[in-house]
């Protein structure tokens, strides 16, 4: 009798879990199409949108049943968790063509030497020149470098503050929290804005662009270095 109402009330208690789950899943099915419409405009179009919100729906399913009860942090912890799934799939899939990379790899090196020579950060239109390649091949070489430089930014962010908080203790959450704020403070007012749009408001460059009246070439610029600066400073702290 006993063992046969603890099985009913179990199977009630899994309905009960699985209605609930669902219902959070639904509530935050805009932060997925949000994420979506930042990587979409980065990738050109060599992805599906559909296809990249069914995988940012199963980032968003993994980060519910990984924190529990969502509450006010769990948007920007939902948020890198469906971002880092969908910019996983996008490694995996390996969605540039071999070419694409090779050229994109030269363009990085060709880059970085420039910046050692002149020993400061170029200009796109000096970039341009130096290259010998048109503002259009300049930029989509920047949307596929910020792709990459995002999922790992996005990861260490993950790893230093976005737990959930069962997995920290308030003065590890208090501590990353401060290296975040830091980190952000050795960025020039620019840089913090792009961030900020990017992160916090769900922004794509094209609308960032449009926000700080500069172009979409020079946005992919400003927060590929600001990134960089972060990075380095996490990292060394």
């Amino acid at each position: 009798m006993h063992t046969a109402y603890a099985e009913i009330s179990s199977v009630a208690a899994v309905a009960y879990d699985m209605a609930d789950e669902q219902r959070h899943l639904l509530a935050y099915v805009p932060l997925v199409k949000r994420v979506v419409r930042q990587l979409h405009a980065q990738v050109g179009g060599a992805v599906d949108r559909e296809d990249m919100e069914q995988i940012g729906l199963i980032g968003l399913l993994e980060a519910l049943r990984r924190y529990g009860v969502p509450d006010e942090r769990f948007g920007a912890y939902a948020a890198m968790r469906v971002r880092g799934a969908i910019l996983d799939e996008l490694r995996r899939q390996d969605w540039r063509p071999r070419a694409v990379r090779q050229e994109s790899h030269r363009m990085r090196d060709a880059v970085r030497e420039f910046r050692r020579k002149l020993g400061r950060e170029p200009s796109e239109a000096e970039i341009v020149s130096a290259l010998g390649v048109t503002s259009a091949a300049y930029q989509e070489y920047l949307l596929a470098e910020n792709a990459e430089q995002l999922a790992s930014f996005d990861e260490l962010v993950y790893e230093l503050s976005n737990m959930p908080s069962d997995m920290q203790s308030p003065e590890a959450q208090m501590i990353a929290r401060r290296s975040l704020e830091q980190a952000l403070s050795v960025l020039d007012v620019r840089e913090q804005r792009v961030i900020q749009l990017y992160y916090e408001f769900d922004l794509n460059f094209k609308e960032i662009a449009a926000v700080l009246d500069l172009t979409e070439a020079r946005i992919c610029q400003l927060n590929k270095g600001a990134l960089r600066k972060m990075r380095e400073f996490l990292q060394a702290h």
